[in-house]
């Protein structure tokens, strides 16, 4: 997996209406210094926002990359960077939910009960190119399959009952003051 960069800049994160937040996001095709920038950014902005995950998207970039820093169920912590992600979920026999509650840095303080499954891989490519393999169990997963679905244009109210996103919605509004237009830039 590796470890995250350092040394990048904070940016504002991009919230959830916004065009590049709902459609699937362009392949990294150059493992290059701009992507290397861009995933320092990346985890400086996660960091800032006290997040455990953050897809290019969410800082407004169309390219299908996220970092991630955060514990599976054992309490491990593991970090990294996914370009070109692809999600594998058991199914059958092998698929039990985890109905835990879940938040989003572009729908920041708020929360809400998003069943996913309990075990989640992921295969991609590093931030040098290289093939990578990640599973993970308990909130590792959870953030495996959050951040690829940021990646395929999926927030995860979209995985949600009507009723449940419309508190989550009205959660949100009622701590927006706390989270300006350039959070957590500013």
């Amino acid at each position: 997996m590796g470890t995250l960069p350092s040394g990048g800049t904070v940016r504002p994160i991009t919230r959830w209406g916004e065009p590049v937040m709902h459609r699937p996001c362009r392949p990294v095709e150059s493992f290059d210094d701009e992507l290397a920038r861009l995933v320092a950014d990346m985890t400086a902005t996660m960091e800032a926002a006290d997040g455990v995950g953050l897809a290019a998207n969410q800082i407004g970039v169309d390219l299908r990359v996220f970092v991630f820093r955060c514990a599976d169920a054992d309490g491990e912590v593991h970090e990294g960077v996914v370009c070109n992600p692809t999600l594998e979920l058991p199914t059958g026999d092998d698929r039990r939910l985890d109905e835990s509650e879940e938040g989003c840095l572009s729908l920041p303080g708020a929360y809400a009960p998003c069943p996913r499954p309990d075990v989640a891989r992921v295969r991609g490519f590093d931030l040098h190119g290289k093939p990578i393999e990640i599973e993970g169990t308990g909130m590792l997963a959870r953030c495996l399959q959050h951040e690829t679905d940021h990646l395929n244009g999926t927030v995860f109210a979209d995985r949600i009952a009507k009723r449940v996103r419309r508190q989550l919605f009205a959660d949100a509004e009622a701590v927006a003051d706390k989270y300006g237009p350039t959070w957590p830039a500013d």
